[in-house]
């Protein structure tokens, strides 16, 4: 779906038919349409585009015949460079044209969150490891607007596609097809070439040589699609009717738009100015001006940028010229205050906890506005007010840093959000070294672990242990974070960010495999323990959190996603011998090899057990003495026979 953001006043949206052969174009138009209306699905339709006149209110939208192109419940994953959050999918495509650290070549708006990502990556920058995925409520749109010198991270080159068709069925596909956004008459397929890098009116993303020229006839067409815009992909040009009739004409080359990969020591993608560091930015000045909405009228640039703490947000902010004044957090001047005095980089903590700065929490997503003053006493019209927002993600969701300013005269908009990282389960012998075989009795260590370097703790609960067939479970953490047995698996501590349980190893009557599994969630900086009754002793286990909510926060963690860890080990009997290397032995990565010590038993031997070559021996021997048998018995009647009979006289 393409996006048309100026066109006659009562148009709302409009059909036309640009894929078909000529005689058979038709346009539609409509004044009313359902593409506003996230819930609605897309009906299939062949060969057509759909457009919708929206009201972009930026002045970087371009004179092209559409802004973006709209894949409705799609997405590309991981590659966002910002997160934003607005209350239209205009405001989110105004960003993106507006956005000015990065080309933005694409956007994603979630209906339900009101989330907006930018990325500088398209269907065609991300090659072929990233494909788009269905996302319901999720609409992908691509920027049209950008330079032709933009379409591409690395170097941008014509090439024919390589998508398992033959190349004169593509060329025939396109020629009948594709709607032609522009026909010229060249001298070669390099000036063909050259013709569709160097387009302006609109992103050229293929072309088709149709050989030397002969006559007047255009021998050059250049296109604004490829086979990432069909719905279908390469497979339609599989599906294509031949024409019918066959004029003779040349069918011509086709080549598309691709992206080289970027030179190694080019930023990748995601990378975002969200880390606090003291070195000069001597680019700010050429890319920020007067006319941005981060500089004020006396030419004052300012780049601000956060980071999301377990118990603060860092709000770092960098000039392009020594600035006096104060920055604080709104309504808490005197208590949430650094007072800058000739300075081009200073830093305000906005504490999370507490009415020192007022920070706001609901759901996870912390907020505040920060004020950046000239004045020690007074508020004018060129100070900047900003508002930050840090998003925790409590479940296993991975969420990407981001921010970028909002273009608006009162307030800009900072989000970022720190990443939740996977945890995983170690166990350790004595000598703290990780093992995957042991023996019974065994003193280990159990342990959940995750990065130091995260503003997240973490909780464990529903832990259990299965026989490797599945067949036999044994919980040893309930619900509620408690030991259910101490004295088998004692409850958890904390260790730094980690979680770790001291117990003798055990296994299953039938399996020497011990699989065990936690459900683990996480904290905003270190949990809380939970108060377990064991007879008439209690004790503290990590395994829950039992920190109360804010006045202002609703249920909604304790309904998130959790995530299920396990680990497998191997454990033994106490008089299994060596025989099998499998459990006695395992590679660890970097080339280092665990052996369990059983210690040396004895084993007397009572009844020798015959070997195959004996048994073997004695066959052939008892064969022969069968024969030998045998031959004497008919030797002894042969003689007999042919004995003369004995006559008397």
């Amino acid at each position: 779906m393409a996006i048309k953001v100026r066109v006659e006043q009562f148009l709302v949206s409009f059909v036309l038919n640009p894929l078909t052969p000529v005689q058979e174009t038709r346009c539609l138009l409509q004044n009313d349409t359902q593409a506003n209306n996230p819930m609605a699905t897309p009906q299939r339709s062949v060969n057509m585009y759909y457009m919708v006149k929206l009201q972009v209110r930026t002045e970087s939208v371009c004179l092209r015949p559409w802004a973006f192109e709209r894949v409705p419940g799609k997405a590309l994953r991981g590659l966002d460079n910002s997160v934003i959050y607005t209350s239209t999918k205009e405001a989110c495509l105004a960003a993106c044209l507006n956005e000015k650290k990065f080309p933005c070549r694409s956007a994603e708006y979630e209906y339900g969150s009101m989330r907006c990502s930018l990325s500088d990556s398209d269907r065609r920058t991300a090659q072929h490891f990233v494909q788009l995925v269905d996302t319901p409520g999720t609409d992908y749109f691509e920027n049209l607007c950008l330079k032709a010198s933009q379409a591409c991270k690395g170097q941008r080159v014509f090439t024919a596609p390589r998508v398992g068709v033959a190349e004169d069925k593509v060329a025939q596909y396109a020629g009948l097809h594709y709607y032609t956004d522009k026909e010229l008459q060249v001298t070669s397929e390099a000036a063909c070439r050259l013709a569709c890098e160097i387009e302006s009116e609109f992103l050229c993303r293929s072309f088709l040589y149709m050989g030397p020229p002969h006559s007047a006839a255009y021998n050059c067409r250049l296109y604004h699609l490829d086979h990432h815009t069909l719905p279908d992909g390469p497979s339609a040009y599989l599906n294509a009717e031949r024409p019918l009739i066959d004029d003779g004409e040349p069918i011509g080359k086709y080549f598309e738009n691709f992206c080289e990969k970027p030179p190694n020591n080019a930023n990748p993608p995601g990378e975002l100015p969200v880390t606090i560091d003291h070195q000069q930015d001597t680019n700010m000045a050429s890319n920020l001006t007067r006319n941005d909405a981060n500089c004020d009228k006396t030419g004052t640039c300012y780049d601000v940028s956060v980071l999301c703490k377990d118990t603060r947000i860092a709000v770092q902010v960098r000039t392009n010229k020594p600035f006096n004044g104060r920055i604080y957090a709104l309504g808490r001047s005197e208590t949430c205050n650094i007072d800058v005095v000739n300075s081009d980089l200073f830093r305000l903590d906005l504490t999370m906890a507490g009415q020192d700065c007022n920070t706001q929490s609901v759901t996870g997503v912390y907020s505040n506005t920060v004020v950046l003053q000239h004045h020690s006493v007074v508020m004018t019209k060129a100070d900047k007010i900003y508002k930050v927002k840090c998003t925790y993600d409590m479940s296993s969701k991975n969420i990407t840093f981001g921010m970028v300013p909002i273009r608006d005269p009162e307030m800009i908009s900072i989000t970022a959000a720190p990443e939740a990282p996977p945890p995983r389960i170690r166990i350790l012998d004595a000598r703290q070294r990780e093992v995957e075989t042991v023996r019974i009795g065994d003193r280990l260590t159990f342990r959940i672990e995750i990065p130091e370097d995260t503003p997240y703790g973490i909780f464990a609960r529903s832990c259990v242990a299965m026989a490797k067939d599945s067949k036999s479970t044994f919980p040893i953490i309930d619900d509620e974070g408690c030991p259910l047995d101490p004295s088998i698996f004692p409850a958890f501590t904390p260790d730094g960010n980690a979680l770790q349980s001291v117990y003798e190893a055990f296994r299953f009557t039938e399996s020497y495999g011990v699989i065990f599994q936690c459900n683990v969630k996480y904290c905003l900086g270190a949990c809380e323990p939970a108060v377990c009754e064991w007879g008439r002793d209690s004790l503290e286990s990590w395994g829950r959190k039992k920190r109360s909510l804010p006045h202002n926060e609703t249920e909604a963690h304790s309904q998130e996603e959790d995530m299920n860890i396990s680990q497998e080990i191997l454990v033994l009997d106490f008089g299994d011998e060596r025989q099998s290397t499998d459990f006695l032995r395992s590679d660890k990565p970097g080339g280092v090899a665990s052996e369990a010590n059983f210690g040396e038993k004895t084993v007397t031997i009572v009844e020798p057990c015959p070997s195959k070559a004996s048994v073997l021996l004695l066959g052939v021997a008892c064969a022969l003495l069968v024969l030998l048998y045998i031959a004497t018995i008919f030797c002894y009647y042969l003689r007999k026979w042919l004995a003369p009979p004995k006559h008397m006289s």
